[in-house]
């Protein structure tokens, strides 16, 4: 069995590989499932990112995808925990809610865009 470290989306995990030689029936390789994260990961929401700036807080796409509905427009008033995009990704349909209630200052995406991790949704001023 070999011991590897190998690092996705910014988490690092150790993992054992079992080689199990060119006569096994089997071809591929055993991986065992990581049991302890070795670096530590900013806490974050559910399902959306959040960062504060001069302009209000910035809602960010969690994962790539595409938007299939933007549920707000500029200068809409919205609550806490209000649905403001619904963002498709791996044929599932993610509601992205704002944490903080407020108006509604940018939209920076539009129905049917493709988006990035990261990528700045809307922006609420609170």
């Amino acid at each position: 069995m070999k011991k590897f470290r190998v690092t996705v989306n910014g988490k690092t995990y150790d993992v054992s590989v079992e080689d199990l030689g060119e006569h096994s029936s089997n071809k591929t390789s055993a991986v065992q499932m990581p049991t302890e994260v070795l670096t530590e990961e900013p806490e974050e929401d559910d399902n959306t990112s959040v960062q504060a700036d001069a302009g209000g807080i910035e809602v960010k796409a969690p994962m790539p995808g595409n938007i299939l509905d933007v549920k707000v427009s500029v200068g809409s008033k919205v609550e806490a925990n209000s649905v403001v995009v619904v963002l498709e990704a791996m044929k599932m349909e993610n509601e992205i809610v704002t944490p903080v209630g407020g108006t509604v200052t940018s939209v920076n995406v539009n129905k049917g865009a493709a988006v990035n991790s990261g990528d700045i949704l809307i922006t609420v001023s609170e």
